[in-house]
């Protein structure tokens, strides 16, 4: 274990203008699970349940998508998931580290359509796919070396 990437449960963070896919997982084991959508406006959470989720787990730190375009530049996502970030951090006292989301949404749109297959998973559950995008946000930094995993 690093101080790059702390020891204890992490709550991953799929920003998007209208819900917040939240994953789950610990450093440990290198696993990580969907755990629900919140609302949101304009990226912005609905603090109290994020709030509610940071006290019942007590992550050791939190991993944020952050929405890059194809070539690597910066949007109007990009600012919101960066302030989104800083106000996480100072909100609850704990590390944040930024994940290169590209490609995400497509590969949870991916797993969600083989779930929804295998029957388990249903049209309805479709907010469901954020979550998905938020543990492969976290999945993905998991697996970075120590040296990468606060780029960018």
């Amino acid at each position: 274990m690093s101080a790059t990437q702390p020891a204890g449960y992490v709550l991953a963070f799929d920003l998007g203008t209208r819900t917040i896919g939240v994953a789950i997982g610990h450093r440990e084991t290198g696993m990580a699970r969907a755990l629900t959508t919140l609302t949101a406006r304009a990226g912005h959470p609905d603090w109290p349940s994020l709030d509610s989720l940071v006290k019942e787990w007590q992550p050791a730190a939190f991993v944020v998508g952050l929405p890059l375009t194809r070539d690597g530049g910066e949007q109007e996502m990009t600012r919101i998931a960066r302030d989104f970030s800083a106000r996480l951090g100072t909100r609850h006292a704990r590390p944040v580290h930024l994940v290169d989301e590209r490609h995400t949404s497509k590969e949870a749109a991916r797993r969600f359509a083989n779930q929804r297959a295998q029957g388990a998973a249903k049209r309805k559950h479709g907010t469901e796919v954020d979550a998905l995008a938020a543990q492969i946000i976290l999945e993905t930094w998991f697996s970075l070396p120590d040296d990468e995993a606060d780029a960018p």
